[in-house]
């Protein structure tokens, strides 16, 4: 599946397959593409996924951009995760709101330039819930993209929610995803994830750039030894099974977690995740 999807011409018809249907070969292919802003450019879209929650990719998408802007790029993040924003408290962004003028919508920057957008910008309160069902959701995801201004973006992350739905759909959909890399963590439900991941980018088409594992390991300061809190990795029998390639392995730190909580994100330096973005930078050389 592109972003062109049959659909029937009939209007009262409603199906979304030829097979079966009474109106077979008069259905139209629909475009779903949604047209960046005319004053935009971006030029590399990843999106950052996982089949479940809690395994931390706004955590991976907070420190890819952060390293790849101090690399030299010009960076940006679309939050789409509109239910459960966490992007920009970690960059110090909390409660501000996002402007616009007659051009479109303005994102927030962070400290050291990242451009960011995300709905908490436009709550009146960022601790207020979205209450939405999942079309609604998936609209504001496309405006992200087509009302903002972005300017000269090299890499584009994309916070994506969990599983497999509304938005997800939507952004392989409607989005140019140049590839997606699937965050996991070391827990025996991981193989489940990943699979349903991994399909849903294949059904769409969508490259999938690699496999990054995070609580991995924990570093006990003390004693030097590394303690797999959450049990034994399968990232690599995983990524073999997919012919998929482990791009990091991040550690429990609560170094981490303190970090983003005080909005100091872009602060973090890892190595893990410095390696990952120099092999961003060479598939695209």
């Amino acid at each position: 599946m592109s972003n062109e999807e049959k659909q029937c011409s009939n209007t009262s018809c409603g199906r979304s397959s030829c097979e079966g249907c009474e109106h077979a070969g008069k259905h139209e292919p629909v475009d779903f593409t949604a047209h960046l802003n005319p004053m935009s450019s971006v030029k590399k879209v990843i999106g950052i996924v996982s089949g479940k929650g809690g395994v931390g990719k706004s955590l991976v998408t907070s420190l890819m951009a952060a390293s790849m802007k101090r690399r030299g790029h010009h960076t940006a993040i679309l939050d789409a995760d509109v239910t459960g924003p966490s992007i920009p408290k970690a960059f110090g962004l909390g409660g501000q709101k996002a402007g616009g003028n007659e051009i479109g919508i303005m994102p927030l920057t962070s400290a050291n330039g990242i451009e960011i957008i995300s709905a908490n910008m436009f709550l009146p309160n960022e601790s207020d819930p979205v209450v939405w069902r999942g079309p609604m959701i998936a609209n504001m995801v496309k405006q992200f993209w087509t009302d903002v201004v972005w300017t000269d973006i090299d890499f584009m992350f994309v916070d994506m929610p969990p599983g497999t739905g509304d938005v997800p759909l939507t952004v392989f959909q409607s989005l140019p995803v140049d590839g997606i890399i699937i965050v996991t963590s070391p827990q025996e439900l991981v193989s489940m994830i990943v699979a349903k991941a991994v399909k849903m980018a294949q059904m769409m088409n969508v490259p999938i750039l690699g496999l990054v594992e995070n609580y991995s390991y924990f570093h006990c300061p003390d004693n030097g030894k590394n303690y797999k809190i959450f049990g034994e990795s399968h990232l690599e029998e995983i990524a073999a099974a997919y012919g998929l390639k482990v791009l990091a392995q991040l550690p429990i730190d609560p170094a981490i977690a303190k970090a983003c909580d005080s909005g100091k994100a872009e602060e973090l330096n890892l190595p893990e995740i410095d390696k990952c973005c120099k092999y961003l930078e060479s598939t695209w050389k």
